[in-house]
């Protein structure tokens, strides 16, 4: 534990002898943009392995849970690039809770008509 912290404390030494701090933030914007990018490439093979189930889905179960599907991906996004405190991150998390509630009431409804 001693060692980690002993790299860690050096990794931070460097950085500020060096002054990188703007090289730091923009490997961390890289990082930020790098991490959503992974989660839409993560999602798209998840839907492409069950397109086949949601093509004989209703037009209204389609429509709704690919609605709420754009919807999480514009909310994630806008967090992504414009961050969120306070009201903001409020209205993103509830924005999350009720596309997925959405997203999930429409899969069990279409499931259980099959």
């Amino acid at each position: 534990m001693v060692r980690g912290f002993g790299i860690i404390a050096l990794i931070a030494l460097v950085i500020v002898a060096l002054q990188l701090q703007a090289t730091l933030t923009a490997l961390f914007l890289l990082a930020r943009i790098a991490f959503f990018i992974a989660i839409a490439v993560f999602l798209y093979f998840l839907w492409r392995d069950r397109r086949s189930e949601i093509d004989t889905w209703s037009k209204r179960g389609r429509t709704v849970f690919y609605a709420a599907a754009l919807l999480i991906v514009a909310d994630v996004g806008a967090y992504t690039v414009f961050g969120a405190s306070g009201p903001d991150a409020l209205a993103f998390l509830l924005v999350l809770i009720f596309c997925g509630f959405a997203m999930f009431r429409v899969w069990r409804d279409e499931r259980s008509l099959a």
